[in-house]
Formats: structure tokens, C-alpha cells, sequence
């Protein structure tokens, strides 16, 4: 048995070359039931590996599945970013109304909890403009360097698939367009067709990821991990701001 790291949700383990998840905490129970039962329709469609689990055990909670290949990037080229951006048309264009019949629901941002706990100059602003955004899409939720995987230069894999949810397309470009080197990010949006409004709207989802992170430093009783957030939101919401 092999450990393999643990997210905000589950642990994973590599038991006899396959990869064993298990929850941290409560909430984290209805997540891996229901990519036991999305993940096996939905994979099919996407032009890239992605973990299938099955639920090899209920009490506790284990479920099992192939392990996706490949190392979380750390480099990136054009080649990629033309992947990614095929990635997500498929992932985009996958029927709303079929993934809600598997169970796959809407995200409730938790904006009381970001007024009460997150007190930036600038905070309020950004709280204002994602009210209205667009909730009509599948979306991974959780997109970033650590769940895009690849080996010699190309995309193996995409993992983690817990936030999975009906919402805002411009959440998945969000770490996309906004964390990656020009090359990566250029090819992705040519390929995917961003647009200047998808564009706008990455921006506001890049900007309030750190803020979930406080929240979470909070529900643990970690500090650092708040602190930690608190700066991500500060640093965040600098973007696109001209020093005066």
C-alpha cells in the first residue's frame, strides 16, 4: 500500500496498483458516492483519462478505481493547452439535464460566510459582481495544476472530480487563464474559443478561489492555512490593478 497525498475531502491510497479513496470528513460522503455514479457515463465523452471509481465498501466509505497516469504539470507548452481547451468543450458540452438525473447539482457559494470571515479592502466588490453569473454548465469546480496530469510534454489525465457541478463555464479557465505561462494559455483559449466575457468572468473565479480557503483554515482550526488564504485573496484581488 501506497500513500498518495490527501485533498480538503478524501485520502487516496495506491493498494495493489489501484487507487483507494476514502473521505475526511462527512460532507465529503455524498461527493464520492455520486462520482461512483457520474464518472462512469461521463468518462466515455471526454477526450481524456479520468478516474471511474466503484464503491468497494459503504461502511466505511471506500471506493476504487484505475489509477490515471502521469505527474501534476509543472511545466507547460501550447501542445497542452490546445488539450485542455478540448477537454473542456467535451466536459462543456456534455447535456446539463443528463448530469442533473445522476445527481450532479448546483454550487451554493457560502457569501455570507466570505462577508463574515474574509475582511478585504475590495472584497465587498468582487462579492457584487459574481451575483447573476452563469450557473448552466457541467463543470470540473476544481481545476488546477494539481488535478491536470501529463508525462513527456502532453496531457495524460484530469483528476478529482468532487466539485463536479451544474455552474459557470469560466470557473474551469479560471486557473487556466490566469496561472499559466502565455504559450499554455493562448493555445487553450484559441482552441476552446474564449471569448472577452468568459474572459471577465475566469478573472472573478480566479479571484475568489483563495477566499475558500480561508473558510476551509477556519472549519479545521489551522491558522496557517487561513493566513495562508487571506494572502492568496489579497494578492488575488491586485490583479489587474495599476499601482497609483
Amino acid at each position: 500500500m501506497t500513500y498518495l497525498g490527501e485533498g480538503w475531502d478524501s485520502r487516496a491510497e495506491l493498494v495493489d496498483g489501484w487507487v483507494e479513496r476514502r473521505p475526511r470528513r462527512p460532507e465529503a460522503v455524498p461527493q464520492l458516492l455520486r462520482e461512483s455514479v457520474v464518472m462512469p457515463w461521463l468518462a466515455p465523452q471526454l477526450p481524456l483519462p479520468v478516474p471511474v471509481p466503484v464503491v468497494i465498501s459503504e461502511e466505511p466509505l471506500v471506493v476504487r478505481h484505475e489509477l490515471v497516469p502521469g505527474d501534476e504539470l509543472t511545466t507547460f507548452n501550447a501542445a497542452q493547452g490546445r488539450q485542455l481547451g478540448e477537454f473542456l468543450r467535451a466536459l462543456h458540452a456534455v447535456p446539463v439535464a443528463q448530469a442533473e438525473q445522476r445527481g450532479v447539482g448546483r454550487m451554493t457559494l457560502p457569501v455570507q460566510r466570505f462577508r463574515d470571515e474574509v475582511r478585504v479592502p475590495g472584497g465587498e466588490a468582487l462579492l457584487a459582481r459574481i451575483d447573476g453569473l452563469p450557473a448552466d454548465t457541467l463543470v470540473h469546480g476544481d481545476l488546477g495544476p494539481e488535478h491536470v496530469l501529463g508525462s513527456d510534454g502532453v496531457l495524460t489525465g484530469v483528476i478529482d472530480f468532487g466539485d463536479l457541478h451544474v455552474g459557470d463555464a469560466a470557473i474551469d479557465l479560471a486557473w487556466a487563464l490566469n496561472s499559466t505561462p502565455p504559450e499554455f494559455a493562448d493555445a487553450l483559449a484559441e482552441t476552446y474559443g474564449v471569448t472577452g466575457e468568459l474572459r471577465e468572468r475566469a478573472l472573478i473565479w480566479h479571484q475568489l478561489g483563495p477566499w475558500h480557503e480561508v473558510l476551509y483554515g477556519n472549519d479545521i482550526g489551522d491558522p496557517q492555512v487561513a493566513a495562508e488564504g487571506l494572502q492568496g485573496v489579497r494578492d488575488r484581488l491586485r490583479i489587474g490593478v495599476s499601482p497609483g
